[in-house]
Order: C-alpha cells, then sequence, then structure tokens
C-alpha cells in the first residue's frame, strides 16, 4: 500500500532535510496475523516510505510474537505500536497507525527525536524536570481529527523532557475496547494516571498543570 505522492513525498523530504541533524530510531511492534492486527502491515508500509526519505530515519521491525523481551522492554503490550528514540529511547509511543492528521504528530517527533529537544518553552521544561513520580499520559485520538496532533505532541514532548513521563498515542477506532474502558466519546481525550480525564486539546500551561496535579496526587 502507498501512502505518500510524489508531491508529499518531496514536501516530507525538504522538511526532514533541512530539519534533522542526528539519526532517529523508530522501532515498530507489528503482528503478521490480520485477524489479530487489522492496521500492521499499512502501518509497517507508511514506516517504510518515511524512513525511506532519509537515511538518519533507522526503522527497526519486531513481530511481537518473536520479541516479547523487547516488547516488555518498552512497555508495548498492543500493536500496531511504534517507539520513537533519537540518542536515547524516549517514552514517546504510538498505538495504531499515526495516519491521516497524525502523520504531522509523527514528523515532528522524529525532528525532536533528531535533535534532542522539544519545542516547550523552558519554564515548562523546567517544571517538567522536578517531576520524580511514574506519569502515563494517554491520547486517545482519531485520524480525521484536526485538533488531536496539538495533545499527542505535548504529551510526548513532556515524556521527551522526563524519563519519569510515559505519552501515548492511542487510535480509538482501532483500540475499542480502550476507548469503551475509558469512555471516549470525543477526541482528542487526555487521560493522565487514569485519574484525570480531559477533552479537547489543551494549551502548554493547562497541560502543565493537569500533569502537575497528577504528579502531586502520585506523590500522597
Amino acid at each position: 500500500m502507498v501512502f505518500l505522492k510524489d508531491s508529499d513525498k518531496k514536501q516530507v523530504f525538504d522538511i526532514l532535510s533541512k530539519s534533522l541533524s542526528g539519526d532517529v530510531n523508530l522501532m515498530l511492534f507489528y503482528d503478521t496475523s490480520k485477524e489479530k492486527c487489522m492496521y500492521c502491515d499499512a502501518t509497517v508500509d507508511l514506516l517504510k516510505e518515511v524512513a525511506a526519505l532519509d537515511g538518519r530515519i533507522k526503522l527497526s521491525l519486531y513481530d511481537i510474537n518473536k520479541s516479547q523481551k523487547e516488547a516488555k522492554f518498552l512497555g508495548v503490550d498492543k500493536v500496531p505500536a511504534l517507539v520513537v528514540g533519537g540518542k536515547k529511547i524516549y517514552n514517546v509511543l504510538y498505538f495504531g497507525i499515526p495516519a491521516g492528521h497524525e502523520f504531522s504528530s509523527l514528523l515532528e517527533d522524529i525532528i525532536d527525536a533528531s535533535n534532542g529537544t522539544t519545542r516547550l518553552s523552558e519554564g515548562t521544561k523546567q517544571k517538567i524536570r522536578e517531576i520524580k513520580k511514574p506519569i502515563d499520559i494517554k491520547v486517545f485520538v482519531t485520524p480525521t481529527c484536526p485538533y488531536c496532533p496539538q495533545a499527542v505532541r505535548m504529551a510526548h514532548q513532556f515524556a521527551m523532557e522526563n524519563s519519569m513521563i510515559r505519552g501515548s498515542m492511542i487510535e480509538a477506532q482501532e483500540f475499542t475496547d480502550l476507548s469503551s474502558k475509558y469512555e471516549v466519546m470525543g477526541v482528542p481525550k487526555i487521560v493522565i494516571n487514569d485519574t484525570i480525564s480531559v477533552e479537547g486539546a489543551q494549551p502548554e500551561e493547562a497541560f502543565l498543570q493537569y500533569v502537575m496535579q497528577a504528579a502531586s496526587s502520585a506523590s500522597k
């Protein structure tokens, strides 16, 4: 399956060639059974297209049935699952295909991982780095949601700034059991430590407040 048109490939190539400074490691877990993973093949194809555009993007493919040790180490318990890394592995995950509007999230994450920095304000970075308790941020999305990338990028940038934070994009239509569990009625839906739930894309300051609230509760 081909995802990117020639014009799209040229545009993405230009963005990556101007923006990347170091290698990026994309670790994709999949299942060969279409009954167990409807979008795994499509996700593999999409990531191969992206990796082919710049030699600094290293794509590693893992059959989850044969790579349980790696999956457990990276916190992967469902597929398709993509883990993003640069000089180090980040707790930045995509559960579901990063297509549609979420393709922009993927490109921005690749750039940040390559450069080893995020676009967050210095004040936000400082506060995030002070967090000492585990924070789990789930962001439920759909590919057609134009506001979802902002929420995903916030979660992923927070995770890049502090290894105690895990940021996961979850494609709501692919993982309907989780969508039901967390009562996802609209997207983006942000769930932090399973205790704080908010709908809608949040500006940086508000997102930080929710995360700090979760960190404060976790420390009690």
